[in-house]
């Protein structure tokens, strides 16, 4: 499937050349699976989540409305695609790590923090 010339400027031109290629055999067997659990679906309501660990999957335009389950190395995070997701990653919508907060420092992290008290 070529790009449109209106997803043509929205899209960097790695994703333009990689719509260009044939995909892989998964990627095919993905939207397949997309496409049938969107049929299956009861009318205005969500189809089914499909599992995947394609994260490098351009999204189409023809996944919109889906739920795709995406591996971020330890569960799936389940993401609706939407309309304006068109021309980016699977992987940009779901995190592989947790952000880190920093408090206070704990016990031997400094040489100043064993006056820290424990309490």
């Amino acid at each position: 499937q070529k790009p449109s010339k209106l997803n043509r400027l929205q899209q960097s031109s790695s994703i333009r050349r990689r719509l260009g290629r044939t995909h892989a055999r998964g990627y095919s067997t993905l939207i397949k699976k997309l496409r049938k659990a969107k049929k299956e679906a009861p009318m205005h309501e969500k189809p089914d989540v499909v599992k995947t660990h394609l994260r490098n999957l351009v999204i189409m335009p023809d996944m919109i409305g889906s739920v795709v389950g995406v591996y971020n190395g330890k569960s799936f995070v389940s993401v609706e695609i939407k309309a304006e997701m068109v021309g980016t990653y699977l992987a940009e919508y779901s995190m592989t790590y947790k952000p880190i907060k920093h408090g206070r420092p704990g016990i031997g992290a400094t040489a100043s923090s064993k006056f820290v008290p424990l309490k």
